[in-house]
C-alpha cells in the first residue's frame, strides 16, 4: 500500500516507517498537520496515519479535510490519546480506525490489512447529483441539464468539495486549505475568483443557480 504517516515524533515515524517498509509499503511522511494536510490533497494515497497532537494543525482538523475532499480514502489515527471519548471524537471526525499508543507493530500491521480489504470491498461514492447537476469523480465528467461542462484541475476540485459538502456552508479559508494546501490568506480573492469562474459554466443561463453566496462566512452549494 501507498501510505502516508502523519507523525510528529522521530522515534515513531522511524519505528512505523522501518516496520511497514519491511513489509512492502511506500511510506510518505509528513511532520506537521499542515504539511500531512497538503500531501492527502495533492497525492494519491492507500491509507493515511495519523497523530492527533500535531503541529499547525491538530488531527483532528486534518482529518476532517481529508474527508471531506477524499471521502474513499481510509484514516488511521494513532495517538496518545486514548480515551473513549477521544476515539468518539476521532470517528465522529471521519476516521475509520483508532489506535491509541503504544502499540505492537503487529497490531498495526493487522488493522492497515484490514483497512485495505474494507476498502476494496466498498465502493466509494463516485456520482454526485443535486438538481440536474450530476459530477462523475471516476470518469472527471461534469454536467447539467445533459450539458457538458468543462472545467480546469482546480474547479473541478473545488466543485468535489462544494458538492461533496452540499447544503454545508464552507468558509474560505476551508475551501482554500483543501484544494490549494494553503492557508487563507484574507487580502486575497482566490476563492471568489474561482467561485465566479465555476458560475460562469455552472450558473450561467439556467433559472435556478446551485452556488450560493453566505455573506460574511463562505458559500454553499444547494438547491433553491
Amino acid at each position: 500500500m501507498n501510505i502516508l504517516l502523519i507523525e510528529d515524533e522521530p522515534r515513531v515515524v522511524t519505528l512505523i516507517k522501518k516496520g511497514l517498509e519491511v513489509h512492502e509499503h511506500q511510506v510518505t511522511v509528513a511532520y506537521d498537520g499542515q504539511d500531512g494536510c497538503h500531501a492527502a490533497m495533492q497525492h494519491d494515497y492507500d491509507l493515511v496515519i495519523l497523530d492527533v497532537l500535531l503541529p499547525s494543525l491538530n488531527g483532528l482538523e486534518v482529518c476532517q479535510r481529508i474527508k471531506a475532499f477524499k471521502k474513499g480514502l481510509p484514516v488511521l489515527m494513532l495517538t496518545a490519546l486514548g480515551t473513549v471519548r477521544d476515539k468518539v471524537m476521532g470517528f465522529e471526525c471521519g476516521a475509520d480506525d483508532y489506535m491509541p499508543k503504544p502499540f505492537h507493530l503487529d497490531e498495526l500491521l493487522a488493522r492497515i490489512k484490514a483497512l485495505g480489504r474494507r476498502s476494496q470491498t466498498v465502493s466509494p461514492t463516485a456520482v454526485y447529483r443535486v438538481a440536474d447537476l450530476e459530477m462523475d469523480c471516476y470518469k472527471r465528467s461534469v454536467s447539467r441539464g445533459g450539458k457538458e461542462i468543462v472545467l480546469t484541475v482546480k474547479e473541478f476540485a473545488l466543485l468535489e468539495v462544494l458538492i461533496t459538502n452540499k447544503n454545508r456552508v464552507l468558509s474560505r479559508a476551508f475551501m482554500a486549505e483543501t484544494v490549494w494546501g494553503i492557508d487563507f490568506n484574507r487580502g486575497t480573492n482566490l476563492i471568489d475568483v474561482y467561485i465566479n469562474y465555476l458560475r460562469a459554466k455552472i450558473d450561467k443561463g439556467f433559472s435556478h443557480p446551485l452556488i450560493h453566496t453566505v455573506i460574511g462566512v463562505g458559500y454553499v452549494l444547494k438547491e433553491q
